[in-house]
């Protein structure tokens, strides 16, 4: 696989987007949605890395031809969200986002749930009190 996507003829010229930059825009896009606590790693020795803001493209993986493309989605959510809505908001963001910024064609976007972020007590313990 290359390691740009887009390479199209332009009357112009020629536009070239790394991979790199598609696998960003997915990781972005999935963490404008609430109830996505983060991008998570893949699970390597059964251990799940979390992974920070400069590290989205780690939790993705693209795979892209000269006008198509497939994303998986590694990512944590947080408790309390309903996993299956906060997923396919998460396939639907991906997907315009990537479309709207590059002009490829999402086929597919799998999301991949890695784990589940429980707040600290003291966070739970507020949300349980009455005021």
């Amino acid at each position: 696989m290359s390691d740009f996507v887009n390479n199209e003829d332009m009357k112009h010229g020629t536009v070239k987007i790394a991979n790199e930059v598609v696998a960003i825009i997915a990781g972005l896009a999935a963490t404008e949605i609430d109830g996505v606590a983060g991008m998570s790693g893949g699970i390597t020795g059964d251990i799940t890395e979390m992974l920070g803001m400069r590290n989205l493209s780690k939790g993705v993986k693209v795979e892209v031809g000269e006008k198509e493309a497939a994303i998986e989605i590694f990512l944590t959510m947080k408790y309390g969200s309903k996993i299956h809505e906060t997923a396919e908001a998460v396939q639907k963001n991906v997907k315009k986002t990537i479309e709207t910024m590059t002009g490829l064609n999402v086929v597919e976007v799998n999301v991949n749930v890695q784990g589940v972020i429980i707040p600290e007590e003291s966070e739970v313990d507020n949300k349980l009190k009455v005021h």
